[in-house]
């Protein structure tokens, strides 16, 4: 495995582990837990909370659990999903090493040059040809080698909190093909901004010295957007975090207007059914708005006859009452307001 230089940068707060298997205790107390390959996700963290928004997200039941060691007990759910939505963060979420590890700690930490604890050239490649990682296969040589380790930080948007989520794998076919996958995102993106991505678990088979053997291997692939726009620079956060808009931000609703209000106010027929056409295009039309509409249209159709005028305090009419003798005139114009009389 290649060496990747690294440069500072700032990091986001772990908030749990994505893994691609869990142990089983062992009947024998002095014997150690016994691993099992998961063909799901499995997802552990210190809060509980978290894992049981993962478990309502995808499937599967919280339960405690003490990884193995002298680790704090933790909560892990198994979950159904074998694909996970996932965001690559900005920055270089990847990091990769050759390790062993022992009770004292990590032994050995190997860029594939050089181990950097002891600063000594690769110890593996020494010991053992350029074959080596070829001996983890082999249960009698396993621990006497490197793992290649790949560490992969994203963060899951249908999760609390922010701060992202770390995925371990010490698969060698695994360690290439994320390299190559970041590499070129980065290649894109420069570190910054936010690419979507889907996590899988993928079944391999092996066959290799007469043996087949299968194994998971961690699969990165870019989601929702096309590999152009991976590589044409950063995307939006909004597009990142929708890439295929299917969820859509629910635009905030307007306050509903007070149609009857509207009516009330009306003056001729047509501006009461100005108001039963703004309600109909609004979705807001129900049997009550109906039947209040119609009633102010009746109204307006057929004005109540205005009443008859009486007279104030000291006897004088509001307005000129006509007699009779005058309704004659009532329905011409004055000889003065005559069209061409010259008034």
């Amino acid at each position: 495995m290649g060496s990747r230089i690294r440069t500072a940068q700032k990091q986001a707060r772990e908030l749990g582990r994505l893994r691609t298997g869990y142990s089983i205790p062992s009947d024998d107390p002095k014997k150690r837990a016994r691993p099992v390959k998961s063909t799901t996700w499995v997802l552990s963290s210190h809060a509980e909370h978290y894992v049981a928004a993962a478990a309502e997200a995808w499937g599967g039941e919280v339960e405690r659990w003490q990884p193995q060691g002298n680790g704090a007990p933790q909560f892990r759910v198994i979950t159904k999903a074998e694909q996970l939505d996932a965001i690559l963060p900005p920055g270089d979420p990847l990091s990769q090493a050759n390790e062993m590890w022992n009770k004292g700690g990590c032994a050995r930490r190997c860029d594939g040059e050089t181990e950097q604890i002891s600063r000594h050239p690769c110890l593996c490649l020494a010991e053992h040809g350029p074959e080596w990682h070829l001996l983890r296969q082999d249960l009698r040589t396993k621990d006497k080698v490197c793992a290649p380790t790949s560490r992969l930080n994203v963060v899951l948007p249908d999760m609390p909190d922010v701060g992202v989520w770390r995925v371990e794998t010490h698969s060698f076919y695994a360690a290439n093909e994320l390299a190559g996958t970041v590499d070129m995102v980065l290649s894109g993106t420069g570190g910054k901004g936010l690419v979507p991505v889907a996590l899988r678990i993928e079944p391999r088979t092996r066959v290799a010295g007469g043996k087949t053997k299968h194994f998971p291997v961690v699969v990165v692939e870019i989601r929702g957007v096309t590999t152009r726009q991976a590589l044409t620079g950063p995307l939006p956060t909004a597009v990142a975090l929708d890439p295929t808009g299917a969820r859509g931000v629910a635009a905030i609703e307007a306050p509903r207007p007070d149609y009857l209000a509207l009516a009330e106010g009306a003056l001729t027929v047509d501006d009461v059914q100005d108001v039963y056409r703004k309600a109909n295009a609004a979705g807001h039309l129900n049997d009550d708005l109906v039947a209040a509409l119609k009633a102010k249209a009746e109204e307006l159709k057929n004005p109540a006859p205005a009443p008859d005028p009486e007279p104030d305090e000291d006897g004088a009419y509001p307005a000129e009452v006509v007699d009779e003798q005058d309704t004659e005139q009532a329905g011409t114009w004055p000889a003065v307001a005559q069209a061409g009389s010259g008034a």
